[in-house]
């Protein structure tokens, strides 16, 4: 999968995004539409209105990763309405979204950080 997420934020595009855009359609769509900053180390991921097959766009080094899945049947548990353009989810959320489940599991153990000692 994905080298490397769990350190950096994953934005999802509410709703529907005109796929046939490729990078610099979704790159103008993060900073025009969500008001975030393309060239960050953020992955910004898009679904198509169908949720058959999605775009993760990601800013590495001196040029942009564009990452693509289409399903062969059944449809991704992407959120269709929130009060932001986007919302933000961690990389835990993303794997469950990519594997057809839905981002709130009742039955997943909760994450748990290591305690610091003093």
């Amino acid at each position: 999968m994905l080298s490397g997420v769990g350190s950096e934020r994953v934005y999802l595009a509410v709703g529907a995004t005109d796929l046939r855009k490729s990078f610099d359609g979704l790159a103008a769509n993060v900073q025009e539409c969500f008001e975030l900053d393309p060239f960050s180390a953020d992955l910004f991921v898009f679904c198509n209105k169908a949720r058959d097959r999605l775009k993760i766009l990601r800013w590495q080094h001196n040029g942009f990763w564009l990452y693509a899945r289409r399903l062969d049947s059944g449809r991704f548990g992407w959120p269709q309405y929130a009060e932001a353009d986007a919302i933000e989810v961690g990389g835990r959320e993303l794997g469950w979204l990519l594997d057809g489940l839905s981002l709130q599991q009742e039955k997943a153990h909760k994450k748990v950080l290591p305690e610091v000692a003093i």
